[in-house]
This record gives C-alpha cells, structure tokens and sequence, in this order.
C-alpha cells in the first residue's frame, strides 16, 4: 500500500472574518484522515507559495492552534490577488508547480478563493492529463461578494452583511437622533463591484419592528441622478433623515463607475473607492442636506467579532467537505452550500464540477430589487435573514476579542532554483 500524499492548502483574494474557519476544517479533517493524507502544506501567501517554494508545514502547530482559527479572522498563511494564466500562456509556471508538488510529496490542492481562485484550481486540477502529474485539485469557496453561482451563499459573506446590517441600523438611530439641529444624512459605502449582494444587506437594517429610512444604490440598477434625489428627498421630508448605503460598483447610463479611480488590480479590474463622497456632495449640492459618510472597507470583512453564526459553521463544514471530496477521489469539484428551507433555514452539502463555477458571475436577482431600484424585495429578506443568523463570539481578553497567530514555520527547500513570480 502507498504511503498517504501530502496535501497544498492556500487562501486568496480579499480574506474575510470566516476564511480561517475552512481552513480549521480543512486541516482538522486531514489530521482524522492521517491514513490518507499526510502533513498539510500551506502556501504563504497563497499560490506564491507554491511557486516560490515557500509552504508552511502546518503539523507543527497544535490541535488547540488550529482550533483557534475557527473564530480568528483574516488570512492565517497569508493571501494574494494572483491569477495562473494558461498553460500555453505561461507554462514555465504549471512546470514549477509540479516541481515543487513533486518535491514535496504533495497529491491534494486545496485553493480557498473566489472566482478567479476557482479558475486557478481548474487549471490545477488539469496538471494530471496535460503534464501527466497526479493531483486532485478541490476549491473552497469564499467570497464577501457571494457572487459564487450553484452554490446558495459564500463563507464571509453572511458575516459581511451582519456587519453591514447591525452598522446602518446603529448609524440610522445616530443620524435620526442629529436631523433636527444637523446632519440629516449618513452614506456608508460597501464592498461589490457588479453584485449587489452586501448593499442589500443594508436593508436588512430596517424592519417591521424597526422602519428606518434607507435608500440602497446597487451595481445592478443604472444610477438615475434624479430619480435617486427625489427618493432621498421624500425619505428626509417623511422620517426627518435619510440613510444611505452604496455600492462601489454603482455605475452611470454611460457604463462607467461613479466612482473610478482610473487603476487597475493585478486581475485588471478596475480600482473602485471613494464613491460616498461623491454621493454625499451630491446630495448637498441639489438638496442642501448636511451630511456624515463611511467607508466600510476592511471593516466589513474582518469584523469577526459580530461574525453570524451562519457563516461560521457553513465555513467549517466547506473546508471539512473539501478534504472528504478528496478522500472520496473526486477532482476539479467544489463543495457547495444547498437551501432546503427558509423557515426554518435549512441546507445540506452539495458538489458543483468547477467548470461550472470559474469566472462565473453570480449577480443579485431582479426579484430581489424593489420595484423603484432602491430597495430590497421581501423574497430578498427571506433569503438574506438565515444568512446573518446567530451569533459566534470569539474569546475576549482584557476587553478585546483573543485571536491566534500560527508559528507559521517554513518547509525546508528541495529546489534549488529560485522562482520569481510577477
């Protein structure tokens, strides 16, 4: 009988407050299989990692390490916005790979990303029949933008939303309690350059039990300058103030961003930010409204103190389900997130073959937006409410929340060759 393959595990793109959750369960549920895979490699900084020959030999942490990834945010190993070309493209890359594959016994990848770090696993999972190098390539979903198709929800965002949700109601109780004498209206700025998701999130704020004012502009519906005055003009005339929440990939009629900074990330998106201020002025200018903005940036995906107990789970069992796929011999899959119910929610595990996930994008559904555009439907709310569901503390300490750091001690090297990536 052969000896068990070691495993590559590796985060990418914008971490989030439950990334590490998949990876505690990834590696937890290795370490019960240890008759099938051997030590559990993480890449630092994510498929650099492997490139540069630079794995973290993650056995050397403790159970009760490991453990405490489950309520830590962020990226424990490190993460990074890098896209493998095509083989044909860039094979100098496919052959250090297996290289350092070879190298280092490994026969499981495990890539915890999103659409693109979908795409790189595919093209991973393809070393075998292209460059006759066995490996079974399983993706792990993650994304704040939940713009993951098949699958019902994405690891990070559900927490995401919470965060957004709890601060516009906490802001719109501020800037309600200030409209008299002052400022009348509060724009927060999120995450979500063509989804609409964590925009939506924002009228989870307002409630049967609590009717705020809240006006959402989303990537999906054309900005209407306006249309958009007159609706925040009525919200400030009816409850006195007006809350806002934007999504930086709002664009104009013409197709352009509101707010473009005229650069681009290394996956050749456009650089959004900056569009609350533009908004906010705006609404100063044509209503002579005073005015707070935020940008909730960061803030939204690392907030793993307000984390939904939701996500926290769903996040684990990603990451342990990815590990089973593997055992079960499965290749260029994802595990997946299926809804049962609503009320109660209920969901199962399911699979998707990557090729059905890579560089597709799942945008929010028409039926989710108020008839208006500014707005969320009640089918959205039942889909949005189970997601920011409960609550999953991390330990305090002295009045902050307790997270670990890993020793994150490297492998040694086998290569002699040093591999530059960029």
């Amino acid at each position: 009988m052969s000896h068990p393959k070691n495993a590559f595990y590796a985060q990418s793109g914008g971490v989030t407050a439950v990334i590490n959750a998949s990876a505690c369960g990834v590696i937890e549920t290795a370490r019960k299989h240890s008759d099938k895979i051997g030590k559990v490699y993480a890449g630092r900084n994510g498929i650099v990692g492997a490139l540069t020959e630079d794995l973290i030999d993650t056995s050397l942490e403790s159970d009760a390490a490991i453990a405490a990834l489950r309520h830590t945010p962020a990226g424990a190993f490190g993460s990074c916005r890098y896209k493998l070309k095509g083989l044909e493209e860039s094979r100098a890359e496919y052959e250090r790979l297996i290289e350092v594959f070879k190298a280092h016994d490994i026969g499981y990848f495990f890539y915890n990303g999103g659409g693109d770090s979908a795409d790189t696993c595919l093209k991973i999972s393809q070393l075998a029949d292209k460059m006759g190098y066995p490996i079974q390539a399983i993706h792990v979903p993650k994304t704040v933008d939940n713009d993951l198709p098949i699958t019902d929800c994405c690891p990070g965002f559900g927490s995401a939303a919470k965060y957004i949700a709890v601060s516009v109601r906490e802001a719109s109780f501020d800037v309600s309690s200030m409209a008299k004498t002052s400022t009348k209206i509060f724009v927060m700025e999120v995450m979500g350059r063509h989804a609409g998701w964590i925009a939506a999130a924002g009228g989870l704020a307002s409630s049967e039990d609590c009717d705020l004012p809240i006006v959402i502009l989303f990537p999906e519906v054309v900005f209407n300058r306006e249309k958009f005055l007159d609706k925040v003009n009525e919200k400030v005339k009816r409850y006195g103030y007006c809350s806002v929440v934007v999504s930086e990939g709002v664009k104009t009629p013409d197709g352009e961003f509101l707010a473009d900074s005229g650069m681009k990330d290394v996956f050749g998106h456009t650089q959004l930010g900056g569009v609350a201020p533009v908004v906010a002025t705006m609404i100063k200018d044509a209503l002579g409204y005073r005015f707070h903005w935020a940008v909730a940036d960061y803030l939204q995906r690392a907030a793993r103190h307000i984390a939904s107990k939701t996500d926290v789970e769903q996040a684990y069992a990603l990451g342990e389900a990815a590990v089973e796929l593997a055992i079960q011999g499965e290749n260029a899959v994802m595990p997946a997130i299926i809804r049962k119910s609503d009320v109660p929610y209920q969901w199962e595990m399911g699979k998707v073959k990557l090729n059905d996930v890579a560089n597709i994008e799942k945008k929010m559904p028409l039926s989710f937006i108020s008839e208006d555009g500014f707005g969320i439907t009640e089918a959205c709310r039942k889909y949005l409410q189970p997601l920011i569901a409960g609550e999953d503390y991390p330990p305090y300490n002295g009045g902050l929340p307790s997270y670990i750091r890993l020793r994150n001690e490297a492998v040694s090297k086998k290569l002699a060759a040093e591999f530059k990536v960029g």
